[in-house]
């Protein structure tokens, strides 16, 4: 991930990523059919990474509201700082999705994926909540982090730990359990 922060996407030549990784680039090309395959592959295994470290900071909380959310705060936060380099290449990569159709598709695809995680993740910490209520706070979940990961990487702190446990609160508490 890191030569495709430093050079870009368009720039990441597959020599550059294979010598990063101590791969020849007919290595590479032997287990992905482009350089989209291996971006989305990476991609896949930062979304596992990314989930596991939220559903610690879901489980973290107990069941009490206020410890999950300031744990899921602060390990949002944490996380977009610590991944600035995946957070450029990936808004990079979506503006690219938009334009193609083929790879709009499997970032969706991807992004899916990602927000089931998250469904599975608050099931287990937030048992009150029914399915259809957990989709739908799920993808809200996996915008506002995207959201919030553009203004902190333009703005490193401009987002207080306090504001967004506010914002996670009340999410959280505006949706009954059925």
């Amino acid at each position: 991930m890191e030569v495709f922060a430093a050079a870009g996407f368009a720039g990441a030549t597959i020599d550059a990523i294979g010598q990063a990784a101590g791969f020849t680039k007919g290595a590479v090309y032997s287990n992905f059919g482009s350089k989209d395959e291996l971006f989305l592959a990476l991609l896949d295994r930062q979304f596992e990474q990314r989930g596991a470290v939220i559903a610690g900071a879901f489980g973290s909380g107990a069941g009490d509201l206020a410890a999950t959310t300031a744990a899921v705060s602060r390990s949002m936060l944490d996380s977009i700082h610590a991944q600035r380099a995946y957070h450029l290449v990936y808004f990079e990569y979506w503006l690219r999705a938009v334009r193609d159709p083929h790879l709009r598709d499997q970032l969706v695809e991807r992004s899916r994926a990602a927000a089931d995680q998250a469904v599975q993740v608050v099931a287990q910490a937030e048992p009150t909540l029914s399915g259809h209520q957990l989709t739908g706070l799920a993808k809200l979940f996996v915008a506002m982090t995207t959201g919030i990961a553009m203004e902190e990487i333009l703005q490193p702190g401009g987002i207080a730990v306090a504001d967004l446990e506010r914002l996670l609160t009340a999410l959280l508490a505006a949706t009954p359990a059925e």
